[in-house]
């Protein structure tokens, strides 16, 4: 059966509140397969979890993922204060990545007992949502071996380049956290980063890339409708 998948566009937002939504709508999730697991006679895909699709901008932000390394952060405090950048050290897998204005995020609160429950195949699903998405702009986007996100030319040491990476969290089969898209993103914050905790490989956008700034809108109806066709579920917005 086809899943409902509850649809937000959140705007630009701090980092903090929308990881406590995140944390939130996990928790209810959470609470009703606890509440139905008592009753044990219910099958987990019809346990009534609710499922959600979040898109955000945030303002410059680096999150380091729970076995990252602060090392890979490349300046201090008083720098971070002086860019106007925050920091958190967050509870999904992944290093050290960077958020920020045009590039886009987004953060699935599935159930994956209502999809299928398996983590690689998760990643991958969100892997191909982006590569659907860069061959509408004609763009070749690829999987790189051991280094989950999309990558152009990850086979050539000198070319390959990362344009979305993802990290995520989850429990009970419950997901979280996402993918981070770089649009028209400023590719510079990179530059105080080891994006990923990948020495020596580059980071890219579709801008940079296509040589043209991309219209946000437009970015999100083409990752909405390769999501819904991924996943094999409708986005109803909220």
């Amino acid at each position: 059966m086809q899943q409902q998948v509850q649809f937000q566009d959140l705007g630009q937002r701090s980092y903090q509140p929308i990881w406590d939504f995140q944390e939130q709508l996990l928790k209810e999730n959470a609470d009703i397969k606890a509440a139905f697991r008592k009753l044990g006679e219910v099958p987990p895909d019809q346990v009534p979890t609710m499922q959600h699709l979040l898109f955000v901008e945030h303002p410059p932000v680096y999150t380091l993922g729970k076995s990252g390394k602060i090392e890979h952060l490349l300046i201090g405090d008083q720098q971070l204060k002086d860019k106007g950048i925050e920091y958190f050290h967050i509870n999904r897998g992944g290093d050290i990545t960077f958020h920020g204005p045009e590039q886009l995020v987004g953060y699935p609160i599935l159930d994956l007992e209502k999809f299928q429950p398996d983590l690689g195949w998760y990643l991958r699903s969100l892997e191909e949502v982006i590569i659907l998405t860069m061959a509408d702009y004609g763009l070749h986007g690829e999987r790189s071996k051991g280094e989950t996100g999309v990558w152009l030319d990850p086979l050539d040491p000198v070319k390959a380049r990362k344009i979305c990476a993802m990290g995520i969290k989850c429990s009970r089969w419950i997901t979280m956290h996402g993918f981070a898209f770089n649009v028209n993103t400023n590719l510079d914050y990179f530059g105080f980063i080891v994006p990923c905790g990948i020495e020596n490989k580059q980071v890219t956008s579709l801008a940079k890339e296509l040589g043209k700034d991309i219209p946000m809108e437009e970015v999100k109806y083409r990752v909405k409708k390769h999501f819904e066709q991924v996943f094999s579920c409708q986005l109803i917005s909220g």
